[in-house]
């Protein structure tokens, strides 16, 4: 590419990333690219997903009236094999090929070259560009770079409009004029219909939503009290630094409270309050207003007392929210939103009253969705274009089948989301039957369904729905929940919990399992690549205090019992195995010296999610008593693919044909050294795949409670030679798309129509 095509390429982006609107973008994309290019035509097609056409949007050169007026089905025409094939077509002669459409009201009957380029964003067609001349001639590749460099560009500026609603010329005139639709990906399905509620992280003044105040009296006493105890807080931190800094080097503290004067800040905060604004709003854009100033001055030392400014800011801030915690209450129908939402901070709120969950950042298989999935909540993560802050007590209607979520919906969609809610109340009540049967196939084959726990909602829902064990305790849940590590006694007592609610029943139980999207609050970890970092049972051999606290407590745990069985997470070598066992014999012997009784030794097993360990299984086999797949994880490490990376987390998939291939193989070796093997990722959860999990030979399929009574329904309809023979059929396709497809048509054709996801979608 010529210098001069490098300057018309960086000028073009700079205007359209200047630009304010889709329309904008795309009037300077066909305008500047005719003149850089010297061409006759330059024109954009956007694709209506809806009705599956390329629509004329923009040009320069055809008849200005065509556009919104002309538009081709996918496959029709150049463009729309441009579109189908989702690659370049370069022709001299448009009139001689075989796909050319010809619309008059265009005028482009006197051009003859054509060249188009698919606008791509994630591997999905959203458009096309097309330029053309008069002169039948191809154009060179230099032009075909320079229009790919610029398509790339645009499909993100065209993705931004989808997701916040601005093409407007696909959709039909809606009687809620704010009305707009964002996507991100499915976590836990389910349908809700509520208001937002933003949850934001403390003290952070960037997450701080405008919130019109309900009681301005109320919101100035609540300033005048965050106020004093700031205040107060840095006249104890001034004297408790008297013997260990200097007078000068306190001065800060000085300042701080000049800044805190009544005619300071609190009188520039009050009077944003008495405007309507929150308190907590209110701080956030005086602060951010100071910033700004504090930012452009000359002064180094002034542009420096920034971070001060921005410390005393989150300490107001800080103040305020803990007196807001205190009275905030969530209706019945709140939805929370936020930029990213923590375990722990999901399960300090009533559960009963949270409808849905959306956050704009993390995915589908993240510690708290797993957790949300387990709770029975709608949700929906990576929405990166949500703007939260401007949320709060919107209403909305989140899809979390379909990964969408509608900001203030008109009532024609309000209403058939109404309808779907009562579609999958009725499915839930036909499911109840399946709550005292057995999961056993059509030809007599038993299935062992256990559910996954963490919380004791978890052990309620699980015996409620006749789970025959836990297959998956997550013993880091309670860890999560504190503001340190628990003792030994503590965890004895909550490991009781759930060993005595299945007496007689095993429940296998996950040493500490942090790291990766699963933080403590009082210890973090902080790695470039946590996914392939300090976790699991590398962070508790390197940590044997915390290692024999947690099995201690667990032996105590099971006393009288004996119903235990361990698992050890992220096991990647031998030699994890051997160490780790060495310290349960150790703590085994001692418990029952200190306890003076006899404990049964518990089951020992390791989670299969790292692949090194599908090569070693006869070696892990002579160490342990069972494996058990921890499926999230091994599909993520066998794709490559991180999972709560919204950008690709697409890419992960449990239908995989590797994944399906690589688990029938492991199946298959742990049986060959007679070792029980069983699946407690997310995988065993879902209905489709876990037929084929069947007919691969797990002797166990462990999933969240909510899971439990679909699954159980599609082992009863579906014998094993025919999920045998789907099994056969899928490991042989190409890609993930194929396998779902054909399971869903198998169950869509069985009498299982209502447990495939895709029957309960709205196409928009």
């Amino acid at each position: 590419m010529s210098n001069m095509q490098l300057d018309s390429l960086r000028r073009i982006v700079q205007e359209i990333n200047a630009s304010v609107s889709l329309h904008e973008s795309l009037e300077i994309m066909v305008n500047q690219v005719s003149k850089a290019m010297h061409v006759d035509v330059c024109s954009i097609y956007l694709l209506d997903e809806r009705n599956q056409r390329f629509v004329l949007m923009a040009t320069k050169g055809l008849n200005p009236d065509s556009v919104g007026n002309v538009s081709l089905q996918l496959g029709e025409g150049l463009v729309g094999l441009v579109g189908q094939r989702e690659e370049i077509v370069n022709i001299d002669n448009a009139f001689k090929h075989e796909r050319f459409a010809y619309f008059p009201e265009t005028g482009e009957e006197v051009y003859n070259s054509f060249l188009g380029v698919p606008v791509m964003y994630r591997r999905k067609v959203m458009g096309v560009l097309v330029v053309q001349n008069t002169e039948p001639q191809d154009f060179s590749e230099a032009a075909e770079s320079f229009l790919v460099t610029l398509c790339a560009q645009l499909s993100g500026v065209i993705a931004h409009a989808h997701a916040v609603g601005n093409i407007d010329v696909f959709r039909k005139p809606s009687n809620s004029p704010n009305y707009k639709t964002f996507q991100g990906s499915s976590g836990a399905g389910g349908i809700a219909l509520g208001r937002a509620l933003i949850l934001y992280p403390p003290a952070d003044l960037a997450a701080v939503p405008d919130r019109e105040a309900e009681d301005i009296s109320e919101e100035l006493k609540l300033l005048d009290q965050a106020v004093a105890s700031v205040r107060e807080e840095i006249n104890y931190l001034d004297e408790k630094m008297q013997d260990s800094l200097m007078s000068e080097e306190r001065a800060l503290f000085s300042v701080f409270l000049r800044m805190l004067d009544e005619n300071a800040l609190p009188a520039e905060i009050k009077e944003l309050i008495r405007d309507g604004n929150w308190a907590q709003g209110a701080v956030k854009h005086v602060i951010d207003r100071h910033i700004a100033l504090f930012a452009q001055m000359e002064d180094d030392y002034l542009r420096e007392r920034v971070s001060d400014l921005k410390d005393l800011g989150r300490r107001i801030l800080a103040s305020l929210q803990e007196a807001d915690s205190s009275h905030r209450e969530l209706s019945a129908d709140s939805i929370l939103v936020g930029d990213e939402i923590s375990t722990a901070a999901l399960v300090e709120l009533p559960v009963d009253k949270i409808a849905a969950i959306v956050t704009s950042e993390g995915a589908a298989n993240s510690h708290m969705v797993i957790v949300a999935r387990a709770l029975g909540i709608p949700t929906v993560v990576g929405v990166t274009e949500l703007p939260v802050n401007t949320l709060d007590d919107v209403e909305m209607i989140v899809d979390a089948y379909q990964g969408r979520v509608f900001v203030n919906p008109p009532r024609r969609l309000r209403q058939r989301y109404k309808e779907i809610q009562k579609e999958e109340e009725q499915i839930a009540k036909d499911l109840k039957q399946y709550e005292t049967k057995d999961a056993i196939t059509p030809d007599g084959v038993a299935v062992r369904l256990f559910v996954n726990t963490g919380l004791m909602i978890d052990v309620v829902r699980g015996v409620q729905r006749g789970a025959k064990g836990v297959g998956l305790y997550r013993s880091e849940i309670p860890f999560m929940l504190r503001d340190r590590f628990p003792g030994e006694e503590e965890q004895r007592a909550i490991y009781r919990q759930q060993l005595s609610h299945f007496a007689n029943k095993p429940v296998v139980m996950r040493t500490l399992d942090i790291g990766a999207d699963k933080d403590l609050p009082y210890f973090q970890i902080e790695e470039e690549n946590s996914a392939l970092g300090w976790r699991g049972i590398r962070f508790t051999l390197d940590h044997p205090e915390i290692f024999s606290s947690q099995i201690r407590a667990m032996l105590k745990a099971s006393i009288g019992l004996n119903n235990l069985h361990i698992l050890l997470p992220m096991v990647t070598s031998v030699s994890e195995v051997e160490e780790a066992l060495y310290l349960l014999e150790r703590d085994w012997i001692a418990v029952q010296e200190e306890e003076q009784v006899k404990i049964n030794k518990p089951k020992i097993g390791i989670m299969v999610e790292v692949p090194s360990v599908l090569l070693q299984i006869g070696e892990f086999a002579e160490l342990v008593d069972f494996f058990s797949v921890g499926s999230n994880d091994l599909i993520q490490y066998l794709l490559a693919v991180d999972r709560n990376n919204p950008r690709v987390s697409s890419v992960y998939s449990h239908f995989h044909p590797s994944v399906l291939r690589a688990l029938q193989r492991l199946v298959q070796e742990c049986h060959k050294y007679d070792k029980p093997i069983s699946i407690c990722g997310e995988m065993a959860g879902d209905p489709l795949s876990a037929i084929l999990l069947m007919a691969m030979g797990f002797n166990t399929l462990s999933m969240s409670s909510s899971n439990i009574l679909r699954v159980r329904k599609a082992i009863c309809h579906v014998p094993m030679t025919d999920a045998e023979t789907l099994l056969d059929e899928v490991v042989k396709m190409s890609n993930p798309l194929m396998v779902k497809s054909w399971m869903e048509y198998y169950f869509k054709h069985h009498g299982l129509a209502d447990m495939v996801k895709s029957n309960r979608l709205i196409s928009m």
